[in-house]
């Protein structure tokens, strides 16, 4: 059952589109060109702001535009709740 688990989490990282807003580190690291350190900064940067459309993420120290456009369709914003 536990094998089962992984499977369809992994399949579910791979097809379901990242939230940038909302994900956590394990999904932030499953987009071509992030690792440890820039999921970090994502994450981080969400603590005091929060991405309206997809190209913000560029914002984000050491993610570029390069980067963005390689995510772009594995990429979603859900609506802001940062206060």
């Amino acid at each position: 059952m536990k094998i089962l688990t992984m499977i369809l989490l992994c399949v579910t990282f791979i097809f379901a589109a990242v939230d940038i807003n909302t994900a956590e580190k394990k999904e932030l690291i499953t987009l071509s060109g992030i690792g440890a350190k820039k999921a970090d900064a994502i994450i981080s940067y969400r603590q005091d702001n929060c991405f309206k459309i997809i190209d913000e993420l560029s914002k984000v120290k050491g993610i570029g535009k390069k980067t963005v456009e390689k995510n772009r369709d594995n990429l979603t914003v859900s609506e802001c709740k940062v206060k």
